[in-house]
């Protein structure tokens, strides 16, 4: 047996985490800036429990919240520079997705003075400030995986990687998921479970990677179905089961990065304003009836583990999610598919995934003639 697990994250988890170890902020820096985007990192309490934290060590601070909620690099790079000018010595990041991927690009631009929106994508960088980052969404898994994805300045994502992206320290505590609405619920429920689900059958995939995604998949798919089932809220204990498992889906992603859903889903949040969570989703019932082509022992498992058929597992997954309105013409499908030339994502996938494959796959489930 082979493998290779690298994680430098420190993970410290559980209940009211911030407060029991307050003092792990003093030992990154005297001063540091919080990023967070709107109002929901106050409202679920994480951003006064860090304040209070901070004051507490007597950890000097500076508040940024001019991030969008998909984040642009030359956001990032403004925040950066602000990192720089109030000379902080760490960053927080606070919240979903978008935060905490713009808190570590951030960190990176902090340390690099010169390095512009677009040259994080192609020249050498100098390591970052350290981050820090709390969740307060159960999909990303950004606390754990080297990776920002940011918008670019032609409207599509990019993702950046490695070593420079991961944070120092991730504060996970479910509590602040507590607050999170329904539908976002839903939507960041079903971007772990596409993480995990994706990571199951990459073509990266390995012992350990198979061991994080397994321990996700089952305990996702509970959630997603009582959604389907029930149409509400989760209990407490259920929010508690999804942010655990999120980072569990997240540790798995790391190891294998994405496959084909995650490529054509952008296009979907790009263009027409779809959650990124909903916008993966949407693609895995074609991506699983991939895998019972090309990994059919796997693909059996996996749908014996959840306790469902492929076409119940289809209808499941398409009644929970929301794409309504999305319509394309066959040009538009044509003009997306230019982009997805040597995509890493595409090598990824079970059997390989090729660009008339795109094409047709779009056009099967957007096209619409009138």
């Amino acid at each position: 047996m082979s493998f290779s697990f690298y994680m430098p994250v420190k993970i410290m988890g559980g209940k009211g985490v911030i407060s029991k170890n307050s003092g792990e902020f003093k030992k990154y820096g005297g001063k540091c800036l919080i990023i967070f985007t709107g109002a929901s990192a106050k409202l679920c309490g994480a951003l006064d429990d860090v304040i209070a934290a901070l004051e507490e060590n007597g950890t000097e601070f500076e508040t940024y919240d001019k991030i969008s909620l998909n984040p642009k690099a030359e956001e990032c790079c403004l925040a950066g520079r602000f990192a720089r000018e109030c000379k902080a010595e760490f960053i927080i990041g606070i919240g979903g997705g978008s935060a905490l991927d713009a808190a570590k690009a951030a960190a990176v631009y902090a340390a690099n003075e010169g390095l512009s929106p677009e040259d994080i994508y192609s020249k050498p960088v100098s390591p970052p400030v350290p981050v820090i980052l709390v969740g307060t969404t159960a999909g990303t898994g950004s606390e754990v995986t080297g990776v920002s994805v940011l918008t670019r300045a032609n409207g599509k994502k990019k993702s950046v990687s490695g070593e420079n992206y991961y944070a120092r320290l991730a504060l996970a505590d479910p509590l602040y998921t507590y607050s999170v609405p329904y539908d976002v619920t839903v939507s960041t429920a079903v971007d772990a479970f596409s993480h995990a689900v994706e990571s199951l059958f990459s073509n990266k995939a390995e012992f350990n990677s198979k061991s994080y995604a397994k321990k996700a998949i089952k305990p996702l798919w509970d959630c997603i179905r009582f959604f389907y089932e029930n149409g509400a809220v989760p209990t407490d204990k259920m929010r508690d089961t999804l942010y655990y498992s999120s980072l569990y889906a997240g540790m798995a992603l790391n190891l294998t990065g994405t496959c084909f859903p995650h490529t054509l889903g952008y296009t979907l949040t790009e263009d027409y304003a779809v959650p990124h969570g909903f916008a993966c989703a949407v693609f895995l019932p074609e991506f699983v009836k991939r895998a019972m082509e090309f990994k059919k022992e796997l693909a059996v498992d996996f749908l014996s583990e959840i306790g469902v058929s492929l076409p119940e597992f289809e209808h499941i997954v398409l009644s929970v999610i929301k794409t309504d309105g999305v319509k394309m013409t066959k040009k538009q499908i044509s003009d997306y598919c230019q982009n997805w030339h040597n995509i890493k994502n595409f090598e990824n996938t079970p059997g390989g995934f090729s660009v008339p494959e795109a094409e047709e796959l779009l056009t099967k489930l957007f096209y619409k003639d009138n």
